[in-house]
């Protein structure tokens, strides 16, 4: 028969773990009497007290059940009472003397009656005996037996019993490894056994958690738990003999951990906003916060209580909200939610594990940021009863007065933005009022023009509300009215015509000088009297003319229906009427004319040229005319041939077709190839009609088969017409002048340049010729002239030493030398003149002399010359008092110098 060794009991060090401590309580049952059943109550402590360890349990004997007590200690700083009765300990110390003994006192708190009753406390000792038997007490489990049935199987017996869960509490401080049960076979009298466990733990990870003895079968753990990492255990217990054979079918042990309020509570956030409406009813929900707790939630470690600590500001009341504590709800609880007086409300929430219990619990706080939000319990209010503005006549879009409002709510809102309507005083709509987004200030425009001469001020009203209504239970009007007074300004308006366009009717070809109408402006200014003059601004033909004063119209020039600046019969004409306001204004007007047709346009013929065979078939010509004027002076058309000359009647022959059609044949049997011109007399049917002579070119040829000209015969037959002749004319003559102008361009180029390096402008130089002398003398330093020198350059540097074709082009040929004149060393004054005109004229009778103002090549002599430039040479004061026309008798060298220097205009 199967069975299981051992009764269930109580496992001490379960207990130990739970209580921290081995609590002993002796009391006795007496009668019912209000107050502490014992005078002292004892108590046997295992260890030494800690933080929060429970010690024991006064019991207060409440008869009637009706009083409500309060416990307190008389050693506040080390011990407290719960509400319960359980006493535990404040902080962690050894047990001590001093500690042993204290008061607890039971307070009425309706009645202030009280009773008293002493706590003793002592410390167990610890002896060998006590650790063996409590390892004599470790509980066993034992496998249940296995039976033989009649048939040789064996099975398994059903249990009595279920091995109960192993709970251990987490965070045990030791020692380890700690035993926990003892598993035993019953069989190990006759047999060697081992023992072992397997699972999550044991030999899985993770592993190392949970040995056993392989002998004695104790079960032990080695290491602190976490319930927040696993939470329960399932292991299996094995038993095998010596060799390997399994002798027990195992059996599941399962180990519960037990939790420990080991976690504090943690927001899901540190910081929660939330928004309530301002003026909202206490109970309005503003927000949930929540927070989390690792422990246990089916204990108290893991049972959150929440409560506000702390609300700022605390107007008006310092309790507005209030929080559920289980849930985490924040509601109002006071009226008075004002946003223009308190915007925002930071309140400081706590939550506390072990049901909010403030001796025990774990806590943890965050802050609830509540916003009030605006609703619109403020109308806008206008600053002023009355608003002024002005604005000149016929003006648009013009901002006439800002109107101003104050409104408490949030600006940029619904409840803050003001809308403005007027509700009087403007029955036309000629104004509108805009809102400023920023200012929120209303801009009364001028939306359609006002006439001064009609209405000279307005007073407007108008009302400011917001975009959304009033919240209820608001006592204020929901809007705000003021008038607005506009005073329209007089202005100088413009002339007007009436009506424009002016249309009339008349005949074409008036003569010039007939009066057609009279097209004046009128003044709207009643209040300005001013006088209006009339000036033409458009006449496209120049055929009218305009009175400057009445506006009388009078034609200058003959009116024509057929001119290209008549539309549709219709000639425009754009009249200017100004008058002398200040400032002055004017104003357009428009005169249309409309022509009435007279026959005053002959037919002409068209096609004006036209190609025919030389025989008759299979070649005809139609025709028809063109004709300027309209119905009914335009077609039909008669077609006729003149009389003369008489080979026209002879060659050709016209019929009619229809009004507006005739046909051209030859009416012999052959005519030669050539150009003919065909005169045909074309009248209208105008009255009285009008007739024309027109001329028709027609080109005779050869024709092929089809009756089409030969291009042979088309080219020889055909001649140009003038237009052609003359475009190859002008192409021609075009042609010849670019030609001719290219050749004269290249011989001047050549011309050039040659010319270029001996020749320059005379208008362009000032320089008179100057020759090249190796001796050039001191400057100003040197006052002893030899005049030889200048007279007979050659003789310083004679030709014969300079090699053979090597000469500068500034230099002149060698010929006889020339016969200048001599002048002695010491000349008079008076006979420079005389001198100058000898020399001249040697100089232009000699042929080696270089060219007029001819351009001499030096050659770049250096820096350091004492002399200064020629440009700092100054004309004595006098120089502008003398004449100098005489220079320009002495011949083209000296023209430029009496220019400079007589004040020519060059």
């Amino acid at each position: 028969m199967c069975r299981i060794v051992g009764a269930p009991r109580t496992l001490l060090p379960l207990l130990a773990a739970l209580l921290q401590a081995s609590v002993e309580a002796s009391g006795e049952i007496a009668l019912c009497k209000t107050g502490f059943p014992e005078d002292v109550y004892s108590a046997v402590l295992s260890q030494d007290v800690h933080e929060g360890q429970p010690l024991l349990n006064v019991k207060f004997s409440n008869c009637n059940g009706k009083r409500k007590v309060q416990y307190e200690s008389s050693e506040p700083a080390d011990f407290k009472v719960d509400e319960d009765g359980m006493v535990y300990a404040v902080r962690s110390f050894p047990l001590s003397s001093e500690h042993a003994k204290f008061l607890i006192y039971a307070r009425d708190k309706d009645t202030q009656e009280k009773w008293q009753v002493a706590v003793k406390l002592s410390l167990k000792p610890t002896l060998p005996e006590d650790s063996l038997k409590e390892s004599k007490e470790i509980e066993e489990i034992v496998f249940p037996r296995q039976l033989l049935k009649h048939n040789g199987h064996l099975q398994r017996q059903k249990r009595d019993w279920v091995i109960p869960p192993i709970n251990l509490p987490e965070n045990s401080r030791g020692p380890f490894p700690q035993e926990l049960v003892r598993i035993r076979s019953d069989r190990d009298k006759n047999l060697s056994l081992r023992y072992s466990v397997t699972g999550p733990g044991a030999d899985q990870p993770p592993t190392g958690i949970f040995i056993i003895n392989p002998i004695s079968g104790q079960l032990s753990v080695t290491k602190p738990l976490d319930r927040e990492l696993i939470a329960r255990f399932h292991l299996r217990a094995h038993a095998v003999d010596i060799n390997g054979n399994q002798v027990e079918n195992p059996i599941d042990i399962v180990i519960n951990v037990i939790d420990m309020n080991d976690n504090r509570p943690e927001f899901l956030h540190q910081v929660w906003n939330g928004t309530v409406p301002e003026g909202s009813k206490p109970g309005t929900y503003v927000m949930t916060v929540t927070a989390i707790d690792d422990d246990d939630p089916n204990t108290l470690n893991g049972m959150l209580r929440y409560r506000i600590l702390s609300q700022a500001p605390s107007t008006p009341s310092p309790n507005m909200f209030t929080i559920n504590n289980e849930t985490g709800d924040i509601i109002t609880v006071a009226a008075g939610l004002d946003r223009e007086k308190v915007q925002q409300y930071m309140l400081i929430i706590q939550a506390t594990d072990t049901e909010g219990s403030p001796t025990y619990g774990l806590s943890n706080t965050a802050t609830a940021v509540i916003t009030v939000t605006d609703v619109n319990d403020n109308p806008p209010e206008f600053t002023a009863m009355s608003f002024y503005g002005e604005v000149p006549e016929n003006r648009v879009d013009v901002i006439v007065a800002n109107l101003t409002v104050t409104d408490k709510d949030q600006p940029h809102t619904q409840a803050w933005n003001a809308l403005y309507r007027i509700s009087g005083g403007d029955p036309t709509g000629r104004f509108a009022i805009q809102t400023d987004p920023n200012s929120n200030d209303g801009l009364v425009t001028v939306v359609k023009p006002i006439d001064f001469e009609t209405n000279r001020m307005f007073v407007l009203t108008v009302a400011a509300e917001n975009q959304v209504p009033l919240a209820k239970g608001i006592q204020h009007p929901p809007q705000s009215t003021a008038t607005v007074s506009v005073t329209v300004i007089d202005v100088n308006e413009n002339p007007y015509f009436a009506p424009n366009p002016k249309i009339i009717r008349q005949e074409e070809g008036l003569h010039a000088g007939t009066m057609l109408t009279t097209f004046t402006a009128q003044d709207p200014d009643r209040y300005m009297p001013q006088n209006i003059r009339y000036t033409k601004l458009s006449d496209p033909a120049n055929w009218l003319k305009i009175d400057p004063v009445n506006g009388q119209i009078t034609t200058i020039a003959v009116l024509d229906r057929e001119s290209p600046n008549v539309k549709n019969n219709i000639y425009n004409a754009t009249f200017l009427a100004s008058d002398n306001g200040i400032p002055p204004m004017s104003g357009t007007g428009t005169l249309q004319i409309y022509l009435l047709d007279i026959n005053d346009n002959a037919p002409q013929v068209l096609p004006q040229e036209a190609e025919t065979c030389e025989t008759p078939d299979p070649n005809s010509i139609n025709i028809t005319a063109l004709d300027y004027d309209i119905d009914p002076n335009a077609g039909p058309f008669a077609f006729d041939l003149p009389l003369s000359p008489v080979a026209i009647k002879r060659n050709w022959t016209i019929t009619r077709l229809n009004g507006d059609f005739a046909q051209l044949n030859l009416k012999i049997k052959f005519l030669e190839a050539g150009i003919y011109e065909v005169p045909i007399i074309i009248t209208d049917s105008g009255n009285p009609p009008k007739s024309n002579i027109s001329v028709l070119r027609v080109k005779v040829c050869q024709c092929d088969s089809n009756g089409d000209c030969t291009d042979v015969d088309r080219i020889v037959g055909a001649g140009l017409g003038t237009g052609a002749i003359i475009a190859i004319l002008l192409c021609i003559i075009i042609l010849l002048i670019l030609v001719l102008m290219f050749v004269v361009w290249m011989k001047r180029r050549d011309k050039e340049r040659q010319a270029k390096q001996l020749l320059i402008d005379p208008e362009d130089d000032v320089r008179d010729n100057i020759l090249k002398y190796d001796e050039e003398g001191g400057g100003e330093e040197d006052q002893d002239y030899d005049l030889s020198q200048l007279q007979q350059p050659d003789t310083v540097e004679p030709d014969a030493i300079k090699p053979v074709g090597i000469r500068r082009l500034d230099e002149r040929p060698i010929h006889a030398e020339p016969q200048y004149p001599v002048r002695s060393a010491a000349p008079h004054p008076g006979d420079i003149g005389d001198f100058i005109n000898e020399g001249l004229k040697a100089a232009d009778n000699d042929p080696t002399a270089p060219p007029y103002d001819s351009l001499l090549v030096f050659d770049y002599e250096g820096s350091g010359s004492t002399a200064g430039s020629l440009s700092s040479l100054n004309s004595s004061s006098s120089g502008g008092e003398q004449d100098y026309d005489y220079l320009n008798d002495w011949g083209p060298r000296f023209k430029k110098l009496a220019d400079m220097y007589g004040g020519g205009d060059d």
